[in-house]
């Protein structure tokens, strides 16, 4: 097996609307010297993806309903902010004790205060908050197209977050959008270490490989994009699904 090497990039410019951060991408990897190619896997964090969006709303700018003020007062948080997580709501799954509030977001993540988040919005955090992609798997399709032009490289794409999980402590980063990979592998019908079929284990490579960039990066280090080479990833079919695949089926929810 080839060892996997893990490359945290600096130099990423702070990330305002409208940016091309394909380009910005391809020109912090390329100063880094390490250079692209199509077999690599180019983790970007939700939060400058976001930026590039538009996806960043002024706080004093948002006029919170009664329903968020009410919560807010009870648990001494920022009314404005509860409204974001609402309106960013299809559905919430449960208000929990602390001022949590655990939603089902339109994208279908079930997640904490539907991915709104006010840490690391630049200069005016605090006052400012960003909001998850419309669409992560365009994101991450936009984004590699955009490396490809600029660097003739084709890696793979992932737009991670950090998000919470069930029956553990702790935050790990899990991929919400992808390009140009399969996010899943499929390990039943092969044997075991011992010969012996598989029959249930599909394994998250692409969760697994945006915990492994974020622990090369680090959670505060501001080095949004990390390179991971090596990993012998499978290619999707034409019909990219993008980071479909890893939501799971309602029907399947253990926490419905």
């Amino acid at each position: 097996m080839s060892p996997v090497e893990i490359h945290a990039i600096d130099g990423l410019p702070e990330v305002s609307p409208g940016d091309d951060l394909g380009a910005l991408v391809a020109a912090a990897v390329d100063a880094a010297g390490i250079g692209l190619t199509d077999d690599d896997v180019l983790v970007v964090t939700q939060k400058v993806v976001s930026k590039a969006e538009g996806r960043v709303v002024d706080l004093a700018s948002v006029e919170p309903g009664d329903e968020a003020r009410d919560w807010a007062e009870r648990w001494d948080r920022d009314a404005r902010q509860v409204e974001l997580v609402l309106r960013e709501s299809a559905e919430v799954i449960r208000w929990a004790d602390g001022g949590l509030i655990i939603s089902r977001t339109r994208h279908g993540f079930v997640c904490a205060n539907a991915g709104v988040d006010v840490s690391n919005t630049g200069i005016e955090t605090g006052e400012r908050a960003t909001l998850l992609p419309e669409d992560p798997d365009a994101s991450a399709r936009r984004i590699r197209q955009r490396v490809g032009e600029v660097s003739g490289a084709h890696p793979a794409v992932l737009v991670t977050d950090s998000f919470g999980r069930p029956w553990r402590d702790g935050i790990t980063d899990v991929t919400i959008g992808a390009a140009g990979i399969d996010v899943l592998a499929d390990m039943r019908g092969t044997p075991d270490a011992d010969g012996r079929e598989l029959h249930a284990t599909v394994i998250a490579v692409a969760d697994e490989m945006a915990s492994a960039a974020e622990l090369a990066a680090g959670k505060a280090s501001g080095r949004p994009v990390v390179v991971i080479r090596g990993y012998r990833y499978a290619h999707p079919a034409a019909d990219d699904p993008g980071a479909r695949p890893l939501v799971m089926d309602r029907g399947r929810d253990l926490f419905p």
